[in-house]
């Protein structure tokens, strides 16, 4: 028989990193908000938390991220203007963003790593399930990953991650689940996980990918958790003493993603997403599309 377990309806956004890939634009700007096309990355996940029925979102900041707070607050100035000058279609952009659900704030303070940011979450997320997007991946909103996450977490309960399969060389680069098949075929359960290991040493190639649905037992086990990779306390850490032992807090489930995903934390591959996102537009894609064969073909 299913086991019923408590419905979700909070989601945290760590969003504290100093964005040193992107300097210089980011001396200034969160990287959170740089424009992929014409909505910064941060708001496309936050439409995907409320697409999967979270409308509770913590958002963990840092220094220099005020402009995170007022993208989703209102702007009565800009509002009043665009009314006035009768153009409704931006008016309603505008609106779109501070609309879309109850948004909170806490700053991490110190960046001691994602761990520790999940664990600032604590007090707001309380006793009960929780997802974590982390703002560097996009995922495409015709492949509902994280509603697939929240079902399977509503099932077996205890935590689910987002899973990838990358080639053997790319594994150092994310972390890495140890993982056994179920009865599902994009389900599997997580045995073991480590942050980002050489490939002679990966369990798998499951690359672990920014989504997660956690169990709130999560919490205990990062304020015990000491520094991992990097001098940081590492969540990959805290879900790794949940796979071995399922008394600290459920088993460790992972749904392997096959769908669309965009990487916006790496340059090369924020470019790529922008005209991957481009060219899908309705507005822009013709257009764009036409520009972007006569270039290629011009340049090669």
């Amino acid at each position: 028989m299913t086991q019923s377990h408590p419905r979700i309806s909070k989601a945290v956004i760590p969003a504290a990193g100093l964005g040193t890939r992107f300097l210089p634009a980011t001396k200034a700007t969160p990287k959170e908000m740089l424009p992929v096309v014409d909505k910064p990355a941060i708001q496309y996940v936050v439409e995907e938390a409320v697409s999967a029925g979270l409308d509770d979102v913590l958002m963990v900041t840092g220094r220099n991220k005020r402009p995170l707070e007022d993208h989703f607050d209102r702007n009565y100035e800009l509002e009043s203007a665009l009314e006035k000058k009768g153009d409704a279609e931006r008016l309603g952009k505008v609106q779109e963003s501070s609309d879309l659900a109850t948004m909170h704030y806490v700053r991490q303070g110190d960046p001691k790593g994602l761990g520790h940011a999940v664990l600032c979450a604590a007090p707001h997320v309380g006793d009960e399930p929780f997802a974590v997007l982390l703002g560097d991946d996009l995922i495409d909103p015709r492949d509902p990953l994280l509603q697939r996450m929240i079902e399977v977490q509503e099932r077996h309960g205890g935590s689910v991650v987002a899973l990838m399969e990358v080639a053997p060389e790319q594994i150092h680069l994310y972390g890495c689940a140890a993982v056994e098949p179920t009865a599902d075929g994009d389900v599997v359960k997580v045995n073991g996980l480590v942050e980002k290991p050489d490939p002679a040493d990966a369990p798998s190639n499951y690359a672990i990918i920014g989504r997660y649905v956690l169990a709130p037992q999560i919490f205990e086990i990062l304020r015990k958790t000491e520094p991992g990779r990097g001098g940081e306390i590492q969540l990959t850490d805290a879900l790794q003493k949940l796979a071995e032992d399922e008394r600290a807090g459920g088993p460790v489930h992972g749904v392997v993603f096959q769908g669309r995903r965009y990487d916006t934390g790496d340059r090369g591959d924020y470019l790529r997403a922008i005209v991957r996102l481009a060219c899908e537009r309705e507005d822009l894609g013709p257009d764009f599309r036409s520009w972007l064969r006569s270039y290629v073909t011009e340049e090669m």
